[in-house]
């Protein structure tokens, strides 16, 4: 909190000092450009496949553990000792594969992360293309992003959100 209002506060600071030399400041909301964007719909779809067949995958691991454990259970009196544990190594072996599993897509440097930001990096470089494009070509000398929360207060006028909008879905 403490970070944000310091960031603000040279923000402010820095408008108004600039504010005399001419100095020209836009603002966007990148969320609701991100949004907006045709080719964000697609390439939703393209991640949305993938999520689901690793929930396809990670669907049939599941019923596959299920199925040794429930025949684990229903016949764990008419198996020899032997047999049983077979079984229960075959169990552990699935369990563990299916916790491996989780981790490699689900986990924290897993590759559900990986492909969302394989999907959306693409999409994020040609806003902030279009952006900087747009900023010269008005002749403003600072976009700030609305969606970081750092800007508490803008104006209407200075909002290049929808004109960024226009420009990447009419390419």
């Amino acid at each position: 909190m403490l970070k944000r209002l310091l960031i603000v506060l040279v923000l402010v600071f820095a408008a108004t000092s600039f504010a005399e030399d001419g100095l020209r400041i836009a603002h966007v909301d990148s969320k609701l450009i991100f949004d907006g964007y045709k080719g964000t719909k697609k390439a939703q779809e393209e991640y949305d496949r993938q999520v689901a067949k690793w929930e396809q995958q990670g669907n049939l691991l599941q019923k596959e553990l299920s199925a040794i454990k429930e025949k684990l259970d229903k016949q764990v009196l008419m198996l020899s000792d032997e047999k049983k544990r077979e079984l229960e190594a075959e169990y552990n072996k699935k369990d563990i594969e299916l916790k491996n599993f989780i981790d490699r897509v689900y986990g924290r440097k897993g590759e559900l992360i990986s492909e969302n930001e394989k999907v959306s990096a693409p999409i994020i470089q040609l806003i902030r293309k279009a952006i900087n494009e747009i900023a010269l070509q008005e002749g403003y000398d600072m976009v700030v992003d609305r969606a970081t929360g750092a800007v508490v207060f803008w104006k209407k006028e200075n909002d290049l959100t929808q004109k960024v909008l226009d420009y990447l879905n009419n390419r």
